[in-house]
């Protein structure tokens, strides 16, 4: 923004005019965007298994064998009828999410039962199994005289194959079928449309099992192609059907959840109302503080919700309980941004600046510190998206989009709308109707307080929590779920339950039980070590809906599962802690990134010595929450640090010769940075607390984790980051510059030779 365009002046009418389109687009665009988003299976209900693909020989399994299983598994789900079904490949593992689906065990016979790839004539007998084919070896080929695609097939048992193919040469329809997963009595070459005959159209890999109808001309005793009009994707497509269903694979089932339907409304409904409190709050703090500019952000966000959730829609995204918890939790975070800059103006109007000059220097300077807090928070998200499980990954997913959106709506439009604003020139007599801002501010000399006089006491309170929680953790243990520790969860709903009857029924099941937690009149959350097969998990809910008239929600974790979510946890935040270093030592300096992170693991011990001591649940989910914590309070170190070094060079040139100067350095920096830090905990804080007392069950923990994350990390930007700083800043004061390496080592430099003198000669 040059100062031509600030000084263009704007009529506040058109200022006022372009507010109100906005927020009007905003809010109008919300209903249908909500209405056309797509919900998970906590959400809309449904069955969620992920399977281990095994060979059936023993062999290792391949990439291309998971690949071939993956097609196989996508076209026995669109048979099923079920929208937009998510699959997706982690590793030798493979998820299937189901929302909306009524049969979780339909699906699950469907989708597990191993391919079988027929030949049959068209009168449907079987001429031939995939014994035949060489195993996993079909593929695409082109035609070397007409360039078409083909798809070749290596034959194993040739004679065999060229009995079959001479007998059928010789009939007068000489066809054979490829069958996939053909069902007797179901499946037919040729169907009776009204007394006459009609084809099945082989070749439609979505909707017919029949993969093709090739014509037979002479019998076969070596490899061969089948012919048709191909593209290259359908060949391809054609190709992993055949392998999936001539390969020796199978599918282990290491873990499943089903979800009712009226459940996930129950839980949909209770996030909703929380989410809409919490952003009202959120708005109405904005706009106590900080008067027309926090009604500006308040628009700001309605913008930031709309674009969030289009862009969301627009990539695929499966609204989860976790995902609503991030965007409302994203709004949090992109206040922080307007809050930033707010702080900055109002320092700007304080030196005695107008309001022109201190919007303009304000929103300057503000940048680099919105820039920096929010990309080591991305950094958090992408490590999250990477490492984590489906609902883990909705989680960052919606926090990427967050904070990418933050950039777009909450820093570039959000500034154009006050600098409309500030051009009108109509607020340079009236700043605390625009900001808040007192001209009697000015005179204060404002709240200080020596925040390293006291930072022995920090670190002996620090340290004595640490030690206690950590020899209660160690003797008590944690609460693991199921996640970490194998076995099922079972949550039953119904009118008037209590844990005591539940109990008994668990016993009576013959289940071994881990913990049964009353959560309110009508919900009792029952974690069991078995781990439920699937006629286990059919007969449990039956039994509690003849009993009670439940609906029940099953999630079972094999050793399997515990074991890789455990291992991609300890991953995720190891690899979190690196990119924070590296980024930081880049954008500052090591002991600024030594610092942040001797914070960020304070932060993380003491929510987990935390949840230790109140005997809450510790899942996958919780190591979202950790991550997302190790975000927020980098996003605040950050901050903290960005004005560090800024009055470090504006105050001592960069040059600090005594400990006096760093504690100045740190007083001051933290003393100009307390307010907002306050200021965005509370804004972030709102929305969890309204998710935690109106919210779901499901996410009460992982709300738990963020709120207490908030305060102690909140703490820990303004007492421990900085003090440890400063302990390391001081031991290099006493201590001689060290050379640079391209630097002249001074002892090795040739002393130059003295000016011999001679009397009279030089007198």
């Amino acid at each position: 923004m040059n100062d031509k365009k600030m000084n263009k002046k704007v009529s506040i009418f058109t200022s006022i005019f372009i507010t109100i389109v906005l927020l009007v687009v905003s809010v109008v665009s919300l209903f249908p965007l909500l209405k056309n988003i797509n919900f998970g299976l906590d959400l809309a209900g449904g069955f969620e298994v992920l399977y281990k693909v095994e060979s059936l020989d023993g062999k290792k399994v391949t990439s291309d064998m998971v690949n071939s299983t993956y097609k196989i598994i996508e076209k026995r789900v669109n048979s099923l009828g079920v929208s937009e079904p998510v699959i997706t490949v982690e590793g030798n593992n493979i998820r299937v999410q189901l929302a909306g689906i009524k049969n979780a065990d339909e699906a699950r016979n469907t989708i597990s039962q191993v391919g079988s790839l027929t030949f049959r004539d068209t009168d449907n007998n079987l001429l031939m199994t995939s014994d035949v084919l060489e195993s996993g070896k079909a593929s695409v080929a082109t035609n070397q005289k007409t360039g078409a695609y083909e798809i070749s097939l290596q034959i194993k048992d040739k004679d065999t194959f060229y009995k079959v193919t001479k007998k059928i040469s010789e009939q007068e329809d000489n066809y054979i079928t490829i069958w996939l997963d053909y069902e007797e009595g179901v499946d037919s070459y040729y169907h009776d449309n009204n007394g006459n005959k009609t084809r099945e159209a082989c070749g439609d890999l979505k909707n017919s099992h029949c993969l093709s109808a090739a014509t037979v001309s002479q019998g076969f005793a070596s490899d061969v192609v089948i012919q048709g009009n191909f593209s290259r994707s359908e060949a391809q497509s054609l190709v992993d059907l055949i392998n999936s269903g001539s390969m020796p694979t199978k599918l282990e089932e290491i873990s499943s959840r089903s979800v009712t339907a009226s459940f996930g409304a129950d839980s949909l409904d209770k996030t909703l109302v929380a989410s809409i409190v919490g952003i009202a709050a959120i708005i109405v703090l904005m706009i106590l503080l900080y008067k027309l500019s926090g009604f500006i952000a308040s628009v700001g966000i309605m913008g930031y919700t709309a674009l969030t959730i289009l862009i969301f829609n627009l990539v695929g995204g499966k609204l989860t309980l976790q995902g609503i918890a991030a965007l409302v939790i994203g709004i949090g975070m992109a206040v922080d941004s307007s809050v930033i800059s707010f702080s900055r103006i109002k320092e700007e109007l304080k030196k005695g600046s107008g309001l022109t000059t201190a919007f303009k220097v304000g929103t300057k300077q503000s940048i680099m510190s919105i820039v920096d807090a929010n990309l080591t928070t991305l950094l958090a998200a992408i490590i999250l998206f990477i490492f984590g499980e489906s609902s883990v990954k909705g989680f960052a997913t919606m926090l990427i989009i967050s904070i990418v959106v933050t950039f777009i709506v909450m820093v570039f439009i959000l500034r154009f709308l006050l600098s409309l604003f500030v051009r009108s020139d109509k607020f340079n007599n009236h700043r605390f109707l625009f900001i808040g801002y007192r001209n009697k501010e000015n005179k204060k000399k404002g709240f200080t307080f020596d925040f390293i006089k006291y930072r022995k006491v920090v670190f002996v309170l620090v340290s004595l929590l640490i030690v206690a929680g950590g020899i209660f953790t160690y003797t008590k243990g944690l609460n693991l779920g199921v996640d970490f520790k194998g076995g099922s969860s079972i949550t039953i709903t119904a009118d008037k339950i209590n844990k005591n009857s539940i109990s008994k029924d668990i016993k009576k099941l013959n289940y071994k039980v881990d913990s049964i937690e009353q959560i309110n009149d009508e919900t009792v959350y029952v974690t069991i070590q078995d781990v439920l097969s699937n006629e286990k998990t059919k007969s449990t809910e039956e039994y509690f809906n003849n009993k009670y008239s439940a609906t029940t929600s099953v999630g079972t974790v094999s050793n399997v599962v515990k074991r890789d979510l455990t291992m991609n946890a300890i991953k995720a935040l190891i690899i979190a802690i690196i990119g924070i270093i590296i980024y930081i030592s880049i954008r500052f300096k090591f002991s600024y990134a030594i610092s942040s992170i001797v914070a960020l693991i304070h932060d993380s011990v003491l929510v987990l010595i935390l949840f230790a001591f109140l005997h809450l649940e510790i899942s996958s989910i919780f190591i979202a929450a950790i991550l997302a914590i190790i975000g927020y309070s980098i996003n605040n170190t950050i901050v903290v640090f960005d004005r560090v070094r800024e009055n470090k060079k504006k105050l001592y040139n960069n040059t600090i010769n005594k400990k006096e100067d760093l504690e100045d350095i740190i007083n001051t920096s933290l003393n100009q940075t307390v307010v907002r830090c306050i200021i965005t905990t509370i804004t972030t804080m709102l929305p969890v607390l309204s998710l935690i007392f109106l919210g779901s069950y499901e996410i009460l923990n992982f709300n738990l984790a963020l709120l207490f994350g908030l305060i102690v990390g909140t703490f820990s930007s303004l007492f421990l980051a900085p003090s440890i700083w400063y302990m390391l800043e001081k031991r290099k004061i006493d201590k001689p510059k060290k050379r640079k390496w391209y630097e002249e080592d001074p002892k090795k430099k040739k002393k130059e030779p003295e000016e011999l003198k001679i009397k009279g000669v030089n007198c």
